[in-house]
């Protein structure tokens, strides 16, 4: 091979070498980075409260967090005589849920007393099933539901909270939804945690 075949050789090479970087960076700039998910309720990704959970559930079982691993959770404290905020919160959540398809089932949402002497568990199924037929609630001892409430940050006693919190699947406690966020707003945030 003379000089002249070398140097077409070497030509030849740095031609396919600039045309296969140039796919690359083509290829690079249409795809679409990775975008950073932009939640509509508060985030709190990283806090050190909220993590746990153990009650009895209105089924009669003994429930905690780990329980609904790999769905994300709604989890909501109230009680069955509130008038206006629970219902209309427990709502809001029923069509949330509804409004994902068939991602809702890969949802649990959580009803948790704040007023155990009066909710009794025949009274909580069929209270938090009226919003949704997949809901569960649950309820505790004073203590229980105390301890349960103070890991949340909620007030125990009839003074309820009125936030939602949104656990992901991986039973990380990462957004706090306000009652006047819109079932749409949340089905958002929910639809992000199931893919994020």
């Amino acid at each position: 091979m003379n000089g002249r075949d070398i140097l077409s050789w070497v030509l030849s090479l740095t031609i396919v070498g600039v045309i296969v970087a140039g796919a690359f960076l083509t290829l690079a700039a249409l795809r679409p980075e990775a975008e950073s998910i932009e939640f509509e309720a508060t985030d709190v990704t990283g806090v050190t409260w909220g993590r746990d959970f153990h009650l009895t559930g209105s089924d009669g079982k003994s429930h905690q967090l780990a329980d609904f691993h790999g769905r994300v959770v709604a989890l909501y404290f109230g009680y069955t005589r509130c008038p206006d905020v629970c219902p209309l919160t427990m709502a809001t959540l029923g069509e949330a849920v509804r409004l994902l398809g068939e991602d809702g089932k890969r949802v649990q949402g959580v009803f948790v007393t704040v007023d155990p002497r009066h909710d009794k568990p025949k009274a909580l199924t069929p209270y938090v099933r009226s919003f949704h037929k997949d809901f569960l609630a649950l309820y505790g001892s004073a203590t229980e539901t105390a301890r349960t409430a103070a890991e949340f940050k909620v007030e125990p006693g009839e003074h309820h909270s009125t936030p939602v919190f949104l656990i992901d699947p991986s039973g990380r406690l990462r957004l706090v939804a306000h009652p006047e966020t819109s079932a749409d707003s949340i089905a958002r945030d929910m639809r992000a945690l199931l893919r994020g």
